[in-house]
């Protein structure tokens, strides 16, 4: 069955789509039938139209939705009589070209992608010399989202934090918005508003010029009195004293209509304002590679006519215009004035996206799904720092090259959360300049040698517990995908979760100094627009494991306050936790870390055991110890522990028995205002010396590189630590 059929007068149309019902239940199972309808509006001379079998009677009726995103719909115009041609007239080019016109039937399809919000199908269709449109309107849903709640949402929270960041441009679908005080007007917003307004412009200014408002204007001039139209009382007695004087001349007044006043010299220049603007943006949007042919043509003889309305003989006796000095009724109320004053009192206001009569294209929900993730990270890092956190905003929007905003990437879209003048934490979006860049992602320090990688949000958690200006970077990325529905839960996208997974084995950390590449990236998670009960959320599989392998996803989407409440729960983890709980329990990072292969140079440590933070000294010195705490100076003195593959314990005053070998290196909190975090050694394979070796000092010994036991004794004893 044909989802929707309207008989026209000209044609019929059809359309319909494969794979409907399922996408249908899709809807239904994430925003709810309820959420599901639509309104539709057509122009004239339409007989009836069907909406999945229900009839509506007019214009603007509300019936349950066709369209949603990332669908195909075929379409098929069967026209009714002989045509010439016939196209389908988006502004995009692509979808045009979607559209073949053959015998009397007009073909193709259309798929809105991420785009939802208002949209139409419009028909051009020419027969001789009758050139006839039709338009249908109606809504394009998300099937993830409420377009009636959730998108309102997203729009009001990304406006709120930049403002007109939402516009964008070239869009299937639209938005209404109305005016507001504390609005802006971008070129956008003034190129949207003139095009439904232009030809009545246009038309206006022509009835003008053919009946413009005059008012009459005295001048003086001198005449003989045969060519006196009237003798004016002032002349009276001068014209009895020269009445025998043929060439005498009169001075009089005369009053004659002119063209130049102020509502015309506002005509004037509200034309060439308009005019000039209108051909500025036109030749931007030229530039556009998806701009239609038919868009291009329309503009073209747009900027035309007002080009050949400004030079109309008619202004050549009309003035400078030097702004409104009072009010002019002439402007509000007389025909065509009114109109043209009305015009460029609206290009003038500032709009906001609030509901109202005008048009505007916002960017894709996918986009606005991202950019509002990142905003709520940022809302929800700030809260978990607490009170007294300063925010150094350095984020500013940049121009895209056409006239709308992009937020800026990589550097231009760094927060940085301070405290006392002491940083915390960092957050970024889209870190990445351009797509040639591919060996940075525009991070001091973080590099990706292979091909680039972008993630979309950055989190960076300054630590000072370890050592000063310790950085923990997270990933987040936002995608507007859902996988599917296990036990009540919607489920993120696997491929997604797979990018986590290659961001972190791609995204490396390179010290200036030893110019030497470490693991950088701690835990990598998906923020998807699911839904679920969160006590089912916490115990699915994308949920668990951001605890076992610091890969995860939540679900996160507009007014679910309860799942939103896991996100927070986990970054108030992440700032709570100290630097050695973090790299404790996180997959091999830089700093400190386990290799399991064998190091190139193997190096053998030598260790005083500190008796505070070793609990059974006699059991390591025997060789039944499984761990080795370094003592209270290790944190500071040592470096490249991850090297070490051996150690030999030593008490002080008693002979070097034996070693172990090194089966993990991580951090440890004890105890201790002075020295909180030591190294802790995993330790086994005890090896003992066949002739024990005494020791002559009683220090915490570093040998330096090794490649063997013999070259391990012969470096203590040339550094007179054996004796």
């Amino acid at each position: 069955m044909d989802l929707l059929t309207i008989q026209h007068e000209d044609f019929t149309m059809y359309v319909e789509c494969s794979k409907f019902d399922g996408i249908w239940a899709k809807a239904t199972r994430n925003v709810g039938e309820e959420n599901l309808s639509s309104v539709y509006t057509w122009s004239g001379d339409v007989k009836s139209v069907d909406v999945r079998g229900q009839k509506l009677e007019l214009s603007g009726e509300k019936a349950p939705a066709v369209f949603f995103d990332n669908t195909d719909y075929p379409i098929w115009v069967d026209f009714n009589k002989h045509i010439d041609k016939a196209q389908f007239g988006s502004i995009l080019q692509s979808d045009n070209e979607r559209f073949t016109f053959r015998g009397r039937t007009l073909a193709g399809f259309i798929n809105y992608g991420n785009d939802i919000g208002k949209s139409e199908l419009n028909l051009i269709y020419k027969s001789g010399s009758d050139v006839r449109s039709f338009s249908f309107g109606y809504d394009v849903l998300s099937t993830k989202l409420n377009y009636h709640e959730h998108w309102r949402k997203i729009i009001g929270d990304i406006e709120r934090e930049y403002k007109m960041l939402s516009l964008d441009y070239m869009k299937r679908t639209f938005h209404s918005f109305t005016d507001d005080s504390h609005g802006e007007t971008p070129e956008l917003i003034w190129w949207n508003i003139f095009e439904k307004e232009q030809q009545k412009f246009i038309t206006d200014c022509k009835n003008i010029i053919e009946r413009p408002r005059h008012r009459l204007h005295g001048y003086e001039l001198y005449q003989r009195a045969d060519k006196l139209k009237r003798v004016p009382m002032t002349i009276e007695n001068e014209l009895a004293e020269h009445r025998n004087e043929y060439a005498h001349l009169y001075r009089v007044k005369e009053q004659i209509p002119s063209n130049d006043t102020q509502e015309n010299r506002f005509l004037k220049y509200a034309l060439w304002q308009i005019a000039e603007k209108y051909g500025l943006l036109k030749n931007r949007i030229e530039n556009l590679r998806n701009a239609s042919d038919l868009m291009k043509e329309q503009m073209n003889k747009t900027n035309a006519t007002l080009k050949h309305l400004q030079k109309n003989p008619f202004f050549r006796t009309v003035g400078r215009f030097k702004g409104l000095k009072q009010e002019s009724l002439v402007l509000q109320r007389a025909t065509g004035y009114s109109q043209i004053y009305r015009t460029w009192n609206i290009l003038r206001r500032s709009y906001s996206l609030n509901d109202g009569m005008y048009r505007l294209q916002t960017k894709d929900i996918a986009t606005l799904y991202e950019i509002w993730c990142f905003i709520e990270v940022s809302h929800i890092v700030k809260e978990q720092l607490g009170i007294g956190v300063n925010v150094d905003h350095k984020n500013r929007m940049e121009m895209n090259g056409i006239f709308t905003w992009e937020l800026g990437k990589g550097e231009h879209s760094r927060i940085i959360f301070k405290k006392d003048n002491v940083e915390l934490a960092e957050l970024i979006y889209n870190p990445k300049h351009t797509e040639k860049e591919n060996d940075t992602i525009s991070i001091d320090g973080i590099v990706v040698p292979t091909v680039a990688q972008k993630p979309d949000i950055v989190l960076q958690l300054t630590k000072h517990d370890i050592k000063k200006d310790m950085k923990m970077t997270y990933l987040f990325d936002a995608k507007y995908r859902i996988d599917g529905r296990v036990n009540g839960v919607d489920t993120p996208p696997e491929d997604a979760i797979n990018q986590m997974h290659r961001y972190r084995d791609a995204i490396y950390y390179k010290e200036h100094s030893t110019n030497e590449l470490k693991k950088e990236v701690i835990g990598g998670y998906i923020l998807f627009p699911g839904d679920g009960n969160k006590a089912d959320v916490e115990v699915s599989k994308f949920y668990k494991t951001k605890d076992e392998v610091n890969i995860g996803a939540f679900p996160l989407r507009p007014g679910d306050k309860d799942n939103r409440q896991l996100l927070i729960d986990f970054i108030e983890t992440l700032i709570g936790r100290t630097s050695s709980e973090i790299l404790e329990k996180s997959i091999p990072q830089k700093g400190l870390y386990y290799i399991s292969e064998e190091p190139k140079d193997t190096v053998y440590m030598i260790l005083t055991i500190d008796e505070h933070v070793n609990k059974d000294i006699k059991a390591i010195l025997e060789g039944r110890g499984d761990t080795i705490i370094m003592g209270r100076k290790g944190i500071q003195e040592a470096n490249d522990l991850q090297t070490i593959r051996y150690i030999a314990p030593l008490k002080v005053g008693a002979h070097l028995e034996g070693y172990y070998k090194v089966t993990k290196v991580n951090l440890k909190r004890v105890d201790d205002n002075d020295y909180p975090v030591r190294i802790r050694f995993d330790i086994s394979n005890w090896i003992k010396l066949e002739h024990p070796v005494k020791f002559g000092m009683t220090k915490l010994a570093f040998c330096g590189v090794c490649k063997s036991k013999n070259e391990f004794f012969q470096l203590c004893k040339e550094q007179e630590i054996l004796e």
